[in-house]
């Protein structure tokens, strides 16, 4: 569903707008397959895959696999050059069945469950290529206990955070990786067990330009660490990283996370990624190797940059109710299908469709001011209040923008609701990528 530019010839825009969607198709989709359905175009995937490994053409581009794991979008991604970083055993699971090597893995994991490091080092007895990122001396001890000896990445605290939300500012929270002063003792001792390939940090989720000053803060910290690492010191442990030895780390990359933002709201800029790329390499700085002969690699993990603008949630009105104070208008999608509106106050986009019976379409309807909630009993459960949509009835279609990051993955079963159904968008063609959970779903694993 590539869109074409004002010349009529097809380009790849920064962002793709809920208005840009085919609203015809998604009537069709949803007729076809109920609501609520999620609809991931895989074009639009590659095309944000095309754009990230153009702005960081000489950088490692790993895609954060927690914003969608879908196996069409992660074989979409492979299939683009990205790498994977998983969060979770189960993500690992996934990326291999969709065909990553562990050359082209990293598991990145916070306070790893006992069974995660068991899964992960089995794995890695298959795929020694396959890195591993920890983020605290304690992990370390654990994964030696367990005999491995590979690829091992430190997960740094820079003390720098950012992000859309409070809940999502990861780089200063004492929750994520060794603390930077202690970060070069911990990488140096961490070599006498293991092959200590890099070094990593994340700021946080949806960083926008008012953000940038944090990225680069964090990413200039990360170079400073990195050249204390790979550049013989003086070994007094004076300076802020904490050097304990005068040996340089053969080191091959340094890897500044991702969290790179995309507009939710109609009006709001897409993020100028060349301009990040480029202020991103700037605020490294050239990091040498430990033999003088080359520069450490860059690395970067977009997860909703690549999935978010690619995805649209699907819903039906069933329920029109005015009240002395707002109107709300009930559908059949709620927390349970879109999470993040009620965890973060989130915004998305919402536009009518249209369908209900004896309605003119939505574009001669006005605009009235509403609350979409959903079937949950919460109050929480909306998607927005007072909100200015065409006038919506019951039995119209509202589809709900940049839903493909965290929108199907943040779904669960409260209320004993099944997760919908997603469809994905291929050159044209549609699919059923992940099927409508039934009732006897909800009960399948109790005994």
């Amino acid at each position: 569903m590539s869109d074409p530019d004002s010349n009529g010839a097809s380009a790849n825009p920064p962002v793709r707008r809920l208005a840009d969607w085919d609203a015809e198709r998604l009537s069709g989709l949803a007729a076809e397959h109920g609501t609520p359905l999620y609809v991931q175009d895989l074009d639009r995937v590659r095309e944000n895959c095309e754009r990230l490994l153009s702005a960081f053409p000489d950088a490692d581009v790993r895609y954060a696999v927690k914003a969608h794991t879908g196996r069409a979008v992660l074989e979409a991604v492979r299939e683009a050059g990205l790498d994977a970083e998983c969060a979770s055993a189960g993500e690992v699971d996934r990326a291999l069945a969709a065909g990553f090597g562990g050359d082209r893995l990293h598991y990145t994991a916070v306070n790893p469950p006992a069974r995660d490091l068991d899964y992960v080092v089995a794995a890695a007895e298959q795929e020694p290529d396959l890195t591993v990122t920890v983020g605290a001396a304690d992990t370390l001890d654990r994964l030696a206990d367990r005999g491995f000896t590979g690829r091992v990445c430190l997960r740094v605290n820079p003390g720098v955070g950012a992000g859309h939300h409070e809940k999502v500012r990861t780089g200063a929270a004492a929750k994520f990786g060794v603390p930077y002063d202690r970060a070069a003792r911990v990488a140096r001792e961490a070599a006498e067990r293991f092959d200590v390939v890099g070094i990593h940090a994340h700021a946080g989720s949806g960083i926008d330009a008012d953000q940038l000053d944090s990225h680069r803060e964090l990413v200039s910290r990360m170079g400073d660490l990195a050249r204390s690492l790979t550049t013989p010191s003086d070994g007094d442990g004076a300076d802020a990283t904490d050097a304990a030895s005068a040996d340089p780390l053969y080191l091959e990359y340094v890897d500044v996370g991702g969290g790179f933002g995309v507009p939710y709201e109609e009006d709001a800029p897409a993020l100028d990624l060349p301009a990040v790329a480029e202020a991103t390499r700037e605020a490294l700085g050239p990091v040498p190797t430990a033999d003088g002969e080359g520069e450490l690699d860059l690395a970067v993990e977009p997860g909703r940059y690549v999935v978010a603008d690619a995805g649209v949630l699907l819903t039906r009105v069933n329920t029109t109710k005015p009240t002395p104070g707002e109107d709300v208008v009930g559908v059949d999608a709620g927390m349970t299908d879109l999470l993040r509106p009620a965890m973060y106050d989130a915004y998305h986009p919402i536009r009518n469709l249209g369908g209900a019976d004896d309605e003119p379409a939505p574009a001669e309807r006005s605009a009235t001011p509403v609350t979409v909630a959903g079937p949950i009993c919460e109050t929480g459960d909306t998607f927005c209040e007072n909100r200015a949509i065409a006038r919506p009835s019951r039995g119209d279609l509202l589809a709900v923008g940049i839903a493909g990051a965290y929108g199907y993955e943040m779904a669960h079963q409260y209320n004993s609701r099944p997760r919908p159904a997603e469809v994905v968008l291929d050159a044209g063609d549609a699919r059923v990528a992940r099927r409508r959970e039934s009732l006897p779903d909800l009960v399948e694993v109790e005994r």
